[in-house]
């Protein structure tokens, strides 16, 4: 049942690569854009929304953006992990992933 674990890893560490989520702050001033990995994969900054002369904005702003992209990154790879392991548990074992956070 374990044997291919590791690919079965590899195998999820790449579907999550490929889904992506964004966290936005100050109305879409900052953009932050990462994948189910909890990998930031982009930075977009709008200058019209943002005093590029007041740093401690800026930083507020990638903070917030930061870590909600990051919680979306988080919440997907749980409902990916959830599925994966649905998929290795036998018939009426699956309801046990909740026992892991879910």
């Amino acid at each position: 049942m374990f044997g291919n674990m590791e690919e079965m890893q590899k195998e999820m560490k790449a579907k999550l690569a490929a889904i992506t989520v964004t966290g936005e702050a100050g109305d879409g001033a900052v953009v932050v854009t990462a994948n189910a990995n909890r990998e930031i994969i982009n930075i977009g900054l709008d200058p019209e929304k943002l005093d590029m002369e007041d740093k401690e904005q800026l930083e507020d702003l990638l903070m917030v953006a930061t870590n909600r992209a990051l919680e979306q990154a988080a919440a997907k790879e749980q409902e990916e992990a959830q599925g994966m392991l649905n998929n290795i548990l036998p018939g009426g074992l699956s309801g046990l992933g909740g026992m892991f956070g879910q």
